[in-house]
């Protein structure tokens, strides 16, 4: 097997994480008229630095292969936008951004966010590589660079816009190849007195509740704040302030500046958290495959039992993390009948690898399941608010991690 270099120190990769086997990449929804056509899978093998424990995947395709025509659009989702508007309207008081500021997001996708600061007046610019995505958020008013982001291009738009008096990072640093060339690039757009917020599912939680189906291949790496301080630090970043979100199973909203501001005393709590919980400790990463297993084996189970019993099972959601469960645990259309999804860009297609068809919400209430897993569980709130009625003929709504759970 090639050795692998970490991503963050260099080091060589021996430790394994979790290896979940081989996968389709998780966003290549398959046409119908492809689906005679076979599809390509990588080594979903997720490894733990010894020296800087950062959790990675290797890179076995491009980013431009993953990223340039993109299927995740995030504003079909209300809890995200409400996520979103609430970030603008906070940072917006924290770092007082007017008529003379500047926002720039990173991976801004269909302008989600940044619609909210345009409706204050305050300017801004996404950069986003997905042309299709990009194209979606210059709709809404959102000036919107295709590209990706790192030192070259930030040395560009620099000259052309400016430095950022807020600098915006949801969700993107775990889908960047080269980090450093990331985090480089933002420490040149950043203004001298600017802040920089990077939003992330935080590792401690993917660990203590089992979120393997967030290990997929446009995640590169799984980050804690033991590994991130140390690559800001080599690019004169440093920490000042942390939150903690319910977002995505457990995330972290890291505020980092220009070397020289002091941090408050979130960073230190969340430091103390992470060494209370064993991150020190390759150990902690050393158990987590006995965990995956568990939960493949009681999802495998139910899935079985409803079989047996003459049950129809479908799924809600075509997200990424669906993906992975079901691909690492073997499930084809003989056990879950179908998925459905918001998005019209997912709808008449079928999931890569299982190859399982999407359709539009409503064919839930046409077919009258007996469960609904719920595939992206971090909205399980949402799902069940939006999808109640289907307790009106017994249907009742499932989620498999971090335990399987039939809800009443």
């Amino acid at each position: 097997m090639k050795t692998l270099s970490c991503r963050g120190c260099g080091h060589e990769l021996h430790d394994t994480f979790v290896d979940l086997g081989a996968s389709p990449l998780s966003n290549a929804y398959i046409a119908p008229e492809r689906l005679d056509e076979s599809e390509r899978h990588f080594p979903l093998h997720a490894f733990v630095c010894s020296h800087c424990y950062l959790v990675q995947l290797g890179v076995f395709e491009s980013r431009e292969a993953i990223f340039s025509d993109y299927a995740y659009f995030s504003s079909y989702s209300e809890s995200w936008l409400e996520h979103a508007r609430r970030y603008v309207d906070d940072s917006a008081r924290r770092l007082q951004l007017g008529a003379e500021s500047l926002v720039v997001e990173l991976a801004s996708n269909d302008g989600y966010l940044l619609q909210y600061f345009v409706e204050r007046g305050v300017p801004v610019l996404g950069v986003e590589p997905a042309a299709n995505v990009a194209e979606i958020g210059r709709g809404r008013g959102v000036r919107t660079e295709t590209a990706f982001f790192g030192i070259d291009t930030a040395r560009r738009l620099v000259a052309e816009h400016g430095r950022a008096d807020l600098m915006v990072a949801n969700n993107v640093i775990a889908h960047v190849p080269d980090i450093h060339d990331f985090l480089g690039g933002a420490a040149i757009m950043l203004a001298e007195h600017g802040e920089m917020s990077i939003e992330f599912p935080h590792l401690l939680r993917l660990i203590e509740e089992t979120q393997f189906d967030t290990i997929y291949h446009e995640h590169f790496s799984y980050i804690s704040l033991l590994a991130l301080e140390p690559i800001l630090g080599l690019h004169g970043l440093s920490v000042v302030d942390i939150e903690q979100l319910p977002t995505h199973g457990g995330s972290l909203r890291v505020w980092a500046a220009h070397r020289g501001r002091g941090a408050n005393a979130n960073v230190e709590r969340i430091r103390e958290l992470e060494r209370s919980a064993g991150l020190h400790d390759l150990a902690t990463y050393r158990r987590f495959t006995q965990e995956v297993v568990r939960v493949k084996r009681e999802f495998l189970s139910f899935l079985l039992t409803c079989q047996s019993r003459g049950e129809t099972v479908v799924g809600y959601g075509a997200p990424a993390k669906g993906n992975t469960l079901l691909n690492y645990c073997g499930v084809r259309g003989d056990a879950l009948a179908y998925t459905v999804d918001r998005s019209p860009h997912k709808q008449g297609r079928y999931l890569p690898g299982c190859r399982i068809p999407i359709y539009e919400p409503q064919k839930i209430f046409e077919t009258r399941p007996h469960y609904v897993v719920i595939l992206p569980w971090n909205l399980r709130a949402e799902v069940m608010e939006q999808m109640g009625a289907i307790r009106n003929w017994g249907g009742r709504f499932v989620t498999a991690i971090p335990s399987l759970r039939i809800h009443e």
